[in-house]
């Protein structure tokens, strides 16, 4: 296709009129007829992706390829998160189910399949103040949480992520973390994020610097905190974290 062939993945429809030479109607005519053969589609209303011919049986190209234009189109600061970030840095043991992209108010935009990518959207209202890294892609670059970020992201929504014990488990793939970076960002979360934090990569994770988490979970303050946020209020006290260790984390090695 014309456009893979200079080096352009996405589009929108002013892009087209001006490429095509045709009026606006036209151009939509033509591009209804290439959606409908599967040579593009259309993750947002006016905005295009030219589908590879290695994807065309995917019925649309990877998240990974398509999410940074798109959130430029959309106009909304993002990163991709949780368990899909948790891939791109080696560290998923499970190949994600959904495509999972951070963004500052997820009302504003809306989950989507495009193919076989199911995408869903999370918020987080320090999206632009949170680490992340831009990696490369094919089609150019994506914004990826740093794997700090991630870590924090993932005890944060255990719901979304295989629960704490899938959580443990990325840990300890992740590789080593750094301590002072998970607790400047913990602490943007709120304490008890801190404690579970801390808790679980003390036991799971290879951390630099512990003493920072620590400092973050302020443990003689306020109730203990319960591990498992939907665990109930029973089990041993952890007076170090200031947790309450309500469930029990499983491994899966």
């Amino acid at each position: 296709m014309t456009l893979l062939s200079h080096g352009r993945h996405s589009f929108d429809v002013a892009e087209a009129v001006e490429a095509l030479g045709l009026s606006r109607a036209q151009t939509l005519q033509a591009l209804a007829r290439l959606l409908k053969k599967g040579d593009i589609v259309s993750p947002a209303r006016g905005f295009y992706v030219v589908v590879p011919p290695e994807y065309r049986t995917w019925g649309g190209p990877p998240g990974m390829s398509f999410v940074d234009s798109l959130m430029t189109h959309l106009g909304q600061p993002y990163y991709v998160a949780l368990l899909s970030a948790a891939a791109a840095h080696g560290a998923s043991h499970q190949a994600p189910q959904v495509f999972q992209v951070m963004v500052r108010d997820n009302t504003f935009v809306r989950n989507k399949t495009v193919g076989r990518t199911r995408l869903r959207f999370f918020s987080n209202p320090n999206v632009a103040a949170d680490p992340v890294q831009r990696l490369t892609v094919p089609t150019g670059y994506v914004t990826v949480s740093t794997k700090e970020t991630t870590v924090v992201d993932l005890v944060s929504k255990p719901r979304f992520t295989g629960g704490l014990g899938n959580v443990a488990t990325i840990l300890r793939e992740i590789g080593e973390l750094r301590g002072a970076e998970l607790s400047r960002i913990a602490a943007r979360r709120d304490r008890s994020i801190a404690r579970r934090v801390g808790w679980l990569v003390e036991r799971f994770g290879e951390v630099d610097h512990v003493e920072a988490l620590l400092q973050a979970a302020r443990a003689d303050e306020g109730e203990p905190t319960p591990l498992g946020p939907a665990g109930g209020r029973r089990g041993p006290l952890d007076r170090r974290w200031g947790l309450r260790v309500n469930v029990v984390v499983d491994v899966d090695v």
